[in-house]
């Protein structure tokens, strides 16, 4: 079967293409970005990718053929506050155009349980886009799930960040709401078991775990499970602006995600019925028992997607090539360069920055410019890094994004994503003579870019050349 995967670089597609893929099934990749992909050479010639961005006109040239189902992944809560339903909306109506001009029989979307008269502007968005996909010629099968905990989803990183920072909360009454959280692996075996089942045909299904549970229940069980003391104090005048900062604050999520999430948090997601569960024969996990498992990968690094790594969730620009050639002209730079001795050590430590690794000196000025920078509205650092030894193109690492990754040029490329007046590019290359250069390029934006770098000449001295020296010296992590 020959199944086109929209959102194949996002958190659900990165987890569902992995099964689709031991199941036997051609794969093609639908991505605005190939370079984000991050897959070796031997999986990339087992599928093939179709490169193409749906806000933009759709363009009915080079389509991939023979496709017989297609999942649509495609979600833009986190890049805005405001019109991510009118992106959402144009992007399913360019998705039919082209879904009707390839053929596909059948479309299954991942949606939200919808199931109040009054929505949230995020849940109306999910039903538009489902009203949407219903009107294409081909048939259509809608997911509707509410909370999905595992390792890397928003929902499970934003508890496990609140449980485990804060043993006393006050939190707003839209805890007390009520939702039915289901695993990730769940949610796997449905979007799957769905897949050209015409029992399932132009029809829209609620799927949710065994725990019918509300906000604050969820965290006082992550707390007990992770044998943590948690007190949580109720209180009615904590308005949503205000919970939005302080999730945003608390937690690695970004301040317009924050803002959806609280709107969303304010309305019950429970499922209706379990007509799905039955078809599929699918016996859903316990909320504690995806907790447990989403842990297990955590600790031993097997985190296959994280939220975190979403190219919307940051406001970052969506081609991440126009970024791979660092500018020459208008910019200042700091450039050092070190013979090395060891070479595996240096690329290991170079592939292993940030997170809780550090940046090898001053981290705690590291840790400074991540608190100005959510001050100021931006990322901050606590996204830290997927894996602690492991990136790839588009990857977050802390307040950085990475555009290129490549252990065979010897070559780490950053594009900054925290607030600045200008751009800026941290490069990490070994040469052909085994000399390390590590390149700090900033173009600024007027005098104000001009002063920010001036002002900051005396740190870089000690920074970047500590920096460096220790990326050489240092022990690489086991």
């Amino acid at each position: 079967m020959k199944i086109l995967l929209t959102g194949a670089n996002g958190y659900i597609g990165r987890r569902l293409f992995p099964e689709l893929l031991a199941k036997g099934h051609q794969i093609v990749c639908c991505v605005r970005d190939k370079n984000r992909l991050g897959l070796d050479k031997a999986t990339l010639d087992l599928i093939e990718v179709w490169e193409v961005d749906f806000l933009d006109e759709p363009q009915l040239k080079n389509l991939p053929a023979g496709i017989d189902a297609a999942y649509y992944l495609i979600h833009s809560m986190a890049a805005s506050t405001s019109d991510f339903d009118s992106l959402e909306s144009k992007s399913a109506e360019n998705f039919n155009i082209y879904a009707n001009a390839i053929g596909i029989k059948q479309v299954v979307y991942l949606s939200g349980i919808v199931n109040n008269e009054i929505l949230s502007k995020h849940l109306q968005s999910r039903k538009n886009v489902e009203d949407i996909l219903y009107q294409g010629n081909f048939k259509t099968t809608v997911l509707r799930a509410g909370i999905i905990v595992g390792s890397g989803s928003s929902s499970f990183e934003i508890i496990r960040d609140l449980c485990e920072k804060l043993p006393v909360m006050i939190t707003p009454k839209w805890v007390l709401t009520k939702c039915q959280p289901i695993a990730i692996r769940d949610v796997i075996k449905y979007l799957i078991g769905v897949l050209l089942n015409e029992e399932c045909y132009n029809q829209s299904f609620d799927i949710g775990g065994p725990n019918v549970i509300t906000y604050k229940e969820m965290m006082l069980l992550y707390a007990k499970t992770r044998n943590i003391k948690l007190y949580i104090f109720t209180i009615p005048i904590m308005t949503p602006k205000l919970s939005s900062y302080w999730l945003y604050f608390v937690t690695s999520t970004s301040y317009k995600l924050a803002i959806n999430l609280v709107n969303s948090m304010k309305i019950e997601v429970v499922c209706k019925d379990n007509r799905l569960q039955k078809i599929l024969n699918v016996k859903p996990i316990t909320y504690v028992e995806a907790i447990k498992l989403a842990f297990i990968k955590i600790e031993q690094n097997l985190v296959i997607s994280s939220w975190k790594d979403s190219i919307s969730s940051s406001g970052f620009k969506t081609n991440l090539t126009e970024f791979i050639q660092v500018p020459k002209f208008g910019c200042l730079k700091d450039h050092q360069y070190r013979k090395v001795e060891n070479v595996d050590q240096a690329l290991q430590n170079i592939f292993s920055i940030g997170g809780t690794r550090g940046w090898y000196y001053a981290n705690w000025m590291w840790s400074t410019r991540g608190f100005l920078d959510k001050l100021f509205g931006g990322v901050g650092t606590r996204r830290g890094r997927t894996h602690p030894k492991h990136l790839d193109s588009g990857d977050s690492l802390d307040f950085w994004r990475v555009i290129l990754a490549s252990k065979d040029e010897k070559r780490l490329l950053l594009f900054a994503e925290m607030k600045l007046p200008g751009e800026a590019w941290l490069e990490f290359r070994i040469d052909e003579e085994n000399v390390l250069h590590q390149i700090a390029t900033f173009r600024p934006k007027g005098i104000w870019g001009r002063l920010y770098w001036y002002s900051l000449v005396p740190f870089h001295f000690f920074i970047f050349g500590g920096m460096i020296e220790n990326i050489i010296k240092s022990k690489p992590l086991e």
